[in-house]
């Protein structure tokens, strides 16, 4: 056992022993279970694959290829002629070829649904590089947030300067423009480096008829082929992300003869446009905010003002332009606890089984934070926008949704949301009975020795890890745990269990997150990842950690257990 020094004020050494990795007891016991005279012959390890991992269909031969790729970079010592010792099965679980979600799954879901039938993978503000008041204007988040699996990309757009060209920024802020045809040069490029799947731009339009006609030319000429545009007519029914593979589609506010014909007309008429409009008296959705004190993303009335008489001045689009754009969709800015509030006539749920809401965060969030997602998606909110340029919690949860259905960045949506006679109602969760129950085993952790400075998390010693675990999701799945701390240990080994009792699975995400115990100030961050309940591997699974900014750690991951205990499985689409 090696030994690691720390000086303290120069006065003295602290020295601490370095245990290596080594399989905690659980994981022990069932090597034991699943072996003979301390050897796992593949017979022992296919039935470990078929029982514990959930692996029902694997086959010899396949077991025996995993085993094979085991002997090649690790030393013979850890093998048995025939068969593996503990050490080997341990670097097994730990290994790349054991992740928490199936890289063989890739696009599964339904992709022949309208669109509306989808949550969407959506960016707010995608062209800025950091606040929404002095940050830099570019192109390089939008080919960031591309290459992640997002779909929907939204630029505002404005007259340059000199009122002959189009700008990308965000106005009346001090934030530096980039030019609106470089942008979509970026898009084409890059649009379907990580899914097939059509990219919606979302344009927030500033500009005068001159400009929109520029605008036109310039979006046809860029994408050509790949445009999808319905023509002045729009479309009678929302087509496919299938049969959109490689297409480009325009969202803007719609033109201002629209906005005229809506403003008698409610929910129910809108079957396939979707209308920007603030404020509305319409039975059934009440946009208008009695407690925008207590609502975090409430925004000022007079602002919402400003906005629809801007919108009405705005909205009558020419021709050449009118007939690019191929959703209108209606969106909600903030108060979305008051705004997405069922109703037992015309809720929102049974709104978005046929037309596109997209809700994003409120002009006031100038830090660029965002908002609980899933306030939006379990009222069926097709785009639920998030400022991508930051990190925090909610961005954390948005890239752990949007991992499933092989990061294509397209989920469709659970039957539940698209039951037109039996409406979800996701304000009484609580009383919806218990689907499933996640038994989650932390066993323990290692690489930030590898990653990591020596006095990275500590000067004087090695860190005190411990975990947090939970539930993201619907108001009654959402839960938090927490393991012990564990003292000066570089590779620490918890071996706890929770459980979490989930109502509904298929809008859940667990969390996880490692921090670094300081005695006196805020804890360190040790690493993240977030992972969608509904395509969790059953088993023992090396979960990987990333940082703050999403991106993954080289070498340090959690040994994690999953187990589903209950007789309902989580439907698949």
């Amino acid at each position: 056992m090696s030994k690691q020094i720390y000086s303290v004020c120069f006065c003295f050494k602290r020295h601490f022993n370095l245990a290596s990795a080594e399989a905690p007891a659980s994981v022990k016991a069932i090597f034991d279970e699943y072996s003979e005279n301390g050897v796992m012959y593949v017979d022992h390890f296919r039935r470990f694959l078929i029982e514990v991992q959930g692996e029902k269909t694997v086959t010899q031969e396949e077991a025996q290829a995993v085993m094979d790729t085991l002997r090649e970079p690790i030393h013979l010592s850890l093998f048995h002629r025939r068969g593996i010792y503990l050490q080997a099965f341990f670097n097994y679980l730990f290994g790349e070829l054991n992740p928490p979600l199936d890289p063989k799954l890739g696009v599964h879901h339904d992709m022949n649904a309208p669109l509306s039938h989808y949550f969407i993978y959506t960016g707010h503000n995608s062209y800025l590089t950091g606040n929404q008041l002095s940050s830099e204007c570019s192109d390089v988040p939008i080919i960031r947030a591309l290459h992640r699996g997002v779909r929907v990309i939204e630029l505002d757009i404005w007259p340059n300067s000199t009122k002959d060209d189009i700008d990308v920024l965000h106005g009346r802020t001090l934030t530096t423009p980039v030019s609106f045809l470089r942008c979509l040069r970026s898009i084409k490029e890059h649009a379907f480096v990580s899914s097939e799947f059509p990219v919606i731009i979302t344009l927030e339009d500033h500009l005068t008829h001159d400009l929109q006609a520029k605008a036109a030319e310039m979006i046809s000429q860029t994408f050509e082929g790949m445009l999808f545009a319905p023509g002045p007519d729009g479309l009678s029914a929302f087509p496919t992300p299938e049969s959109l593979k490689r297409k480009v589609m325009i969202s803007t506010k719609p033109p201002k003869e629209y906005l005229k014909a809506s403003e008698s007309q409610d929910f129910g008429s809108h079957k396939r446009i979707e209308v920007f409009k603030k404020e509305s008296s319409r039975k059934g959705y009440q946009t208008k905010r009695d407690d925008s004190k207590d609502d975090p993303d409430a925004e000022d009335d007079e602002e919402e003002e400003d906005d629809v008489q801007e919108a009405k001045l705005q909205l009558s689009a020419v021709p050449q332009y009118r007939g690019l754009i191929a959703i209108h969709a209606w969106k909600i800015k903030g108060g979305m606890n008051e705004k997405l509030r069922v109703d037992p006539d015309k809720d929102i749920v049974r709104f978005t089984q046929h037309n596109l809401l997209r809700v994003y965060p409120k002009g006031t969030r100038f830090n660029s934070s965002n908002y609980d997602p899933f306030i939006g998606w379990s009222h069926g909110a097709q785009m639920v926008a998030f400022n991508m340029q930051g990190y925090a919690n909610a961005l954390w949860l948005m890239h752990g949704m949007f991992k499933a259905n092989g990061g294509c960045g397209y989920l469709k949506k659970p039957d539940f949301l698209l039951n037109t006679h039996d409406i979800f109602d996701p304000t009484t969760s609580a009383s919806l009975p218990v689907k499933t129950t996640l038994k989650l085993s932390i066993f323990m952790g290692q690489g930030w020795r590898s990653d990591f400075e020596d006095t990275y998390f500590d000067l004087y010693s090695p860190p005190d890890f411990y975990t947090k675990v939970g539930i993201a999701g619907v108001a009654a799945d959402t839960t938090t745990r927490k393991t012990k701390i564990l003292e000066d240990n570089w590779i620490p080994t918890w071996d706890q269990v929770f459980e979490f009792p989930l109502r509904v699975p298929e809008i859940a995400v667990l969390r996880i997150q490692v921090h670094e115990y300081d005695m006196s100030e805020k804890d360190d961050f040790a690493g993240q990842t977030c992972l969608p309940i509904s395509e969790l591997r059953q088993g023992i699974r090396a979960v990987p950690l990333h940082s703050e900014k999403g991106e993954r750690y080289p070498s340090v991951k959690l040994l994690m257990r999953f187990e589903f205990l209950s007789s309902t499985d989580i439907p698949v689409y």
